[in-house]
């Protein structure tokens, strides 16, 4: 007799902080959870991290816990200590993981991948503190395809020059907020052009970042080494942080990673022509990870195999970031 097969559990496990639950409060997700006055569904007043979990295990968890932090500080949000948020992020990752026979690597599926939001809005109107929780999913199948096959990009301007960061503190450009309504629009208008993702620039003409992920561009150069031998320099370079751009982890992770293994760094300033001229470029970002850049504005960056090499690289350091 064969047993039946197992019922799956629900495709979002939701776990909100709740100073009554220690480990967190699991929500049922198939029903309301969120007040209507809540002001983060009102006004996008709130902030977020997206996270990777592979094999049950976060990846970055500090440098996410770390940049929420900080980001609920430009919005004077006041949110629970990393402890709680530790603590609910392993109970939303168990639940999951409980309900769930873990994805095999295919063509399709991601190899047992999690993604793992933390989300604070400012809670309702008229006061009561903020809502905190912790939303855990599968991830989507177009992030490892892109991963594996590559991205058609577009350049977009963002409409502001890139030193605006720092004379108007109040647009928020450091942080991780929930007001992504024109990222999602700069998204729908590359897909309506035929492309997969968009790079924004300055004003100025600046390389600033993408709707949801930081640019990385590579150089690859070999001289004689003066003995008879060859030399290989493998240059990695992102724009600067202080062009109003969001610091990514997953970057500042692989640089860490790099810099390790000999590579030399650099920022910016870049402009577009720095990505054309460019031996590779990818979009990098914690979810989607290393998604290479095929071609920009039509335009094909770097040759497919020196893509194709330069990715396998650098995922191989990725690979080692916990």
């Amino acid at each position: 007799m064969t047993s039946p097969a197992p019922v799956p559990g629900p495709a979002t496990v939701l776990v909100f902080l709740d100073p009554e639950f220690e480990d967190g409060r699991i929500a049922d997700a198939s029903k309301p959870q969120l007040m209507a006055t809540d002001q983060g569904a009102t006004r996008g007043d709130g902030v977020f991290e997206s996270l990777l979990a592979v094999g049950g295990r976060p990846r970055k968890l500090q440098a996410h816990l770390s940049r929420l932090a900080g980001s609920a500080r430009l919005l004077e949000l006041d949110i629970p200590a990393e402890d709680q948020w530790r603590r609910a992020i392993e109970t939303a990752i168990s639940e999951y993981r409980s309900q769930h026979v873990p994805a095999t690597a295919d063509d399709t599926a991601p190899a047992d991948e999690l993604v793992v939001k933390l989300l604070v809005t400012r809670g309702v109107e008229g006061g009561g503190g903020p809502t905190c929780w912790v939303q855990a999913s599968a991830p989507a199948a177009a992030g490892h395809r892109q991963r594996a096959t590559g991205i058609d990009v577009i350049l977009l301007d963002r409409g502001y020059d890139s030193e605006v960061g720092e004379r108007a503190p109040w647009l928020l450009l450091g942080a991780k907020t929930l007001s992504y309504a024109v990222n999602m629009a700069a998204l729908r208008y590359a897909h309506h052009r035929g492309a997969d993702d968009v790079i924004f620039t300055s004003a100025d003409g600046r390389v600033l970042e993408g709707p949801t992920s930081t640019v990385l561009l590579a150089h690859l150069e070999t001289s004689d080494d003066g003995e008879g031998g060859i030399r290989t320099v493998r240059r990695l370079i992102t724009p600067q942080l202080d062009s109003g751009i969001l610091p990514g982890t997953s970057q500042g992770a692989l640089f860490a990673a790099a810099k390790a293994a000999g590579w030399e760094l650099g920022y910016g300033p870049l402009e577009p022509k720095d990505l054309l001229d460019a031996d590779a470029v990818w979009l990098i970002s914690s979810i989607r990870l290393l998604a290479p850049v095929n071609h920009l504005d039509g335009k094909e960056i770097g040759t497919p195999e020196l893509r194709k090499q330069l990715t396998a690289e650098l995922n191989v350091l990725y690979a080692t970031i916990e």
